[in-house]
């Protein structure tokens, strides 16, 4: 009984961790292209900081035969892109006003953050 209340206990504090402690790794555009790895139910990285105004490459390359992992969506620029298994599939923007913008596969089960910032 010690056993199940102290695995219990774990089970707990690793999904407080997942949700609330949880920091992903962010990146920085460097050269104006970020690479993105779709695999394992994630986006590595899933924060990404760019500057506003300036054109940025996000370059995803799935490795996640998931059905799930097959599209990436970025509503706030009205794209939905086809990610082939594989191979590097890229997508330009321009961010042009600072702010949060969500992407996410067509389930939003994968979820990404473009954080836009003003220039300093």
């Amino acid at each position: 009984m010690l056993v199940i209340n102290f695995l219990g206990l774990l089970l707990i504090i690793l999904i407080a961790w997942w949700f609330w402690f949880y920091k992903p790794e962010e990146a920085s555009a460097e050269e104006g292209v970020i690479n993105i790895t779709v695999e394992n139910g994630i986006y590595q990285p899933s924060h990404i900081r760019v500057t506003v105004g300036e054109p940025v490459t996000l370059s995803f390359l799935r490795k996640d035969a998931s059905p799930c992992a097959a599209t990436v969506v970025f509503d706030d620029f009205d794209i939905s892109q086809e990610l082939p298994l594989n191979k590097a599939t890229n997508i330009s923007l321009l961010p042009n006003a600072p702010g949060s913008y969500a992407f996410t596969c067509q389930m939003q089960m994968y979820r990404g953050e473009l954080v836009v910032e003003a220039k300093k």
